[in-house]
């Protein structure tokens, strides 16, 4: 066994994936009060509601669609890691309706601590998935750094008519999501105990492209990605955004073999218990225990689409309501 087998990236990263976020209310008090720039008529999506990617229109047919996501590594294979962040960048795009066309590679290295061999496997995983969605993946940028983070920058394309956004969102309809839940707590217990739960990295490497399509035939105009604030974090966006309550049954909720165990053994990360906190003062929890609470506040990473309508793939797992006490309802 040479040295790189032994080396565990996720022993250099204090949060795994997502979970190594600012926490939402601490970032929402950051970015209060900032303004457009110039030229903000153009600016279709911006900072108002924290929706998953800026869009300009440039001209009447095409919404250029903008983001950057990177994070620490969530699994210990450099491979996987890379597949799965490049995966998580490229969802932001999908999340809003759109295709994306390039992207640049984010990557910070502790060269004097890990193998950069390890860093080329990461970059080969991205590279690996860009490919696979299509997106021409052209350079990027690296920097020395203290621990090892890595993502992508992607430029996409949207139809203005075709664009999803927190906003849109109506009372009555459904609401689905494209991807089970636990991703957050099983990387949690692979971080702490070394297990490996290949069905979670089955999930958070699959692109969102199919469920993105799907929801824009079907005339979805209004959805999310869950990702680092969890299932119970980006509902309750999406519903103060639209001016709606989110009502989730929680019977109906996916999730990923394991996770439930994994809460239930406590490998629950701070991220997780900082969303349910942040949620919390807003959300009726009605029947759920603390347990099923905490998964639905689970930090995912690389998660599934959270759409308001009905799409093949997807389980409808609740529906919009007019806005009442509450901006989350669980029954």
């Amino acid at each position: 066994m040479g040295m790189t087998d032994r080396l565990r990236l996720t022993d250099y990263a204090r949060g795994g994936g997502c979970a190594c976020k600012i926490p939402p209310g601490e970032l929402e008090a950051m970015v209060a009060g900032l303004a457009p720039a110039v030229g903000a008529a153009d600016l279709l999506v911006g900072l108002e509601h924290g929706d998953d990617a800026a869009v300009v229109r440039l001209d009447e047919r095409t919404g250029l669609v903008s983001t950057a996501d990177f994070f620490t590594p969530v699994v210990d294979d450099p491979y996987d890691w890379g597949r799965i962040a490049a995966a998580n960048a490229l969802s932001d795009v999908y999340a809003m309706g759109g295709t994306p066309l390039v992207a640049l590679n984010l990557l910070c290295w502790p060269r004097e601590v890990l193998p950069m061999e390890l860093a080329r496997e990461v970059l080969r995983g991205g590279q690996d998935v860009a490919r696979e969605a299509g997106c021409h993946l052209a350079g990027g940028h690296s920097v020395d750094d203290d621990g090892p983070k890595y993502g992508l920058a992607v430029t996409g394309v949207v139809r203005p008519e075709e664009l999803i956004t927190l906003d849109a969102g109506r009372a009555g309809l459904p609401l689905s999501l494209t991807k089970p839940l636990g991703v957050g707590v099983l990387n949690t217990r692979h971080k702490r105990t070394g297990e490996r739960f290949d069905a979670a990295v089955a999930s958070m490497a699959t692109l969102n492209r199919d469920a993105a399509r799907a929801a824009v035939a079907a005339g979805v105009r209004c959805g999310t990605d869950v990702t680092g604030f969890g299932l119970l974090g980006h509902a309750s966006k999406l519903a103060r955004a639209s001016r709606l309550t989110v009502a989730v049954d929680i019977a109906r909720v996916p999730y990923l073999p394991g996770a439930r165990e994994a809460v239930r053994d406590g490998y629950v990360s701070g991220g997780t218990r900082r969303n349910l906190d942040w949620v919390s003062p807003w959300t009726d929890a009605g029947p759920a225990d603390e347990a099923e609470r905490l998964l639905l506040a689970d930090a995912q990473t690389s998660g599934g689409l959270l759409v308001a309508g009905e799409v093949p793939g997807g389980t409808v797992i609740g529906e919009l309501l007019p806005r009442g006490e509450h901006l989350v309802v669980l029954r």
